[in-house]
């Protein structure tokens, strides 16, 4: 009994005659479909447009976020990048004249259709600002905010384990465990940082979108942030607009270059860095422009 394709002819051994055989065009096949399954995006955008106004500040952008990893967005001041980050739970809706065409979809669920529930979305696609905004309330409250609002905890125990592991996932457990009523900002800056991504991670959101989460932050407290969102990418997908090209090399494992509004290049970060396609892209990495 024998099978032949493309990769040549092989025989089944003796152990194996009268069992079927599967041929191996099959078996590639089955290699090709789960190579596929396990690259699907998480966030995918096809001729994305964005309008204020007038004036476009995104032109038709094509854009795969993989699961699972941090996908930096850099370019120079005014080039897109927060506008596609804000869009991606809906955020430019609160901007008025501000209306996008095209594709965007969260697990192939359609995020610009009409019949969208968006408070669901921003649970779902939780968001940490440039600078930190603890709400003016206690730790606690802080982190309960979200899970309240949304139902997530039938009692009072519910909630404090969702508090407390919120807490631990953002590294800011231990800091603050024995003064849980004190106010949020009465926490040092990238403490109040920590308990914002704590916020957002209550309410187990599957996309996080930071903007700029290290720009009002020291050297250290921007290197326990960076610490902390390695951790995060095993549970979730991080798309983070930087200025910082370290910190996109350091941090991420995808990289889209944005310019005027375009998407130039996107790709894995070394290769971004290392060897990129497009002279836009080599000019804005060696620092002639931006």
């Amino acid at each position: 009994m024998s099978a032949t394709s493309d990769m040549g002819t092989f025989s089944a051994p003796a152990s194996t005659r009268g069992a079927r055989v599967r041929p191996v065009d099959d078996l590639v096949e089955d290699d090709e479909k789960a190579e596929v399954e396990a690259v699907e995006p998480k966030v995918r955008t096809r001729d994305l447009c964005v309008f204020y106004g007038e004036k476009q500040a995104l032109f038709d952008i094509d854009l795969d976020i993989p699961p699972n990893q941090v996908t930096a967005l850099i370019g120079p001041s005014g080039c897109g990048k927060t506008t596609f980050l804000r869009g991606v739970n809906r955020m430019n809706d609160v901007i008025e004249g501000c209306r996008t065409t095209g594709t965007l979809e969260l697990d192939g669920d359609d995020v610009l259709r009409e019949s969208l529930d968006v408070v669901s979305l921003r649970a779902q696609v939780g968001m940490v600002f440039q600078k930190p905004n603890p709400f003016p309330k206690s730790i606690y409250e802080n982190v309960a905010y979200g899970p309240r609002i949304h139902g997530l905890a039938e009692d009072k125990t519910k909630m404090d384990e969702i508090v407390v592991e919120s807490l631990r996932k953002a590294g800011l457990l231990e800091e603050v465990e024995d003064r849980l009523g004190d106010p949020g900002t009465s926490l040092s800056g990238g403490q109040q940082q920590r308990l914002c991504i704590a916020r957002a991670i209550a309410v187990k959101p599957q996309v996080i979108l930071m903007d700029e989460p290290c720009s009002a932050l020291d050297p250290i407290a921007t290197a326990r942030i960076e610490e902390l969102i390695e951790e995060l990418r095993q549970n979730y997908t991080i798309i983070m607009v930087t200025h910082s090209m370290q910190q996109a090399a350091r941090v991420s494992q995808k990289t889209a270059f944005f310019h005027l509004g375009t998407l130039i290049e996107a790709g894995d970060t070394e290769k971004i860095f290392t060897d990129p396609q497009e002279t836009k892209t080599q000019d804005y990495i060696t620092g002639r422009f931006g």
